[in-house]
């Protein structure tokens, strides 16, 4: 991989990177705590329909912030193997990963033709 490529990169994953954190700091105004965010559920309620509703969406207050947090930890892997100079290689073939690819999704690991047949045999 070019250096400039790889500045390139770096720059749309640290953005990315910013991106994400405050996204879960806004759903997790208590911070973070260790390696997780403290996203604040409120009282349930006092009412049946009430406790469910806010049941509902703390499930959903949950499947976001997950989605958040792996989406998180790809992109601090991604920058981490910009440092250590291994970004861009398929992690089950070890070719290169087209720029073009990596340009659409940053984080990838694996290549075109991998991602295909691991996508197959699912």
């Amino acid at each position: 991989m070019n250096t400039a490529f790889l500045e390139e990169m770096t720059g749309v994953l640290e953005q990315e990177l910013v991106k994400l954190k405050e996204e879960l700091v806004n759903l997790a105004p208590n911070g973070k705590k260790g390696n997780a965010f403290d996203a604040d559920y409120d009282n349930l309620g006092d009412k049946e329909d009430e406790s469910a509703e806010k049941v509902a969406g703390m499930g959903d207050a949950y499947s976001l912030e997950s989605e958040l947090t792996t989406a998180l930890r790809d992109v601090e892997s991604a920058l981490a193997a910009i440092k250590g100079g291994t970004y861009g290689v398929c992690k089950y073939c070890k070719t290169e990963i087209a720029e073009e690819r990596l340009r659409a999704r940053p984080t990838s690991t694996s290549c075109v033709a991998c991602k295909k047949t691991l996508t197959q045999e699912l």
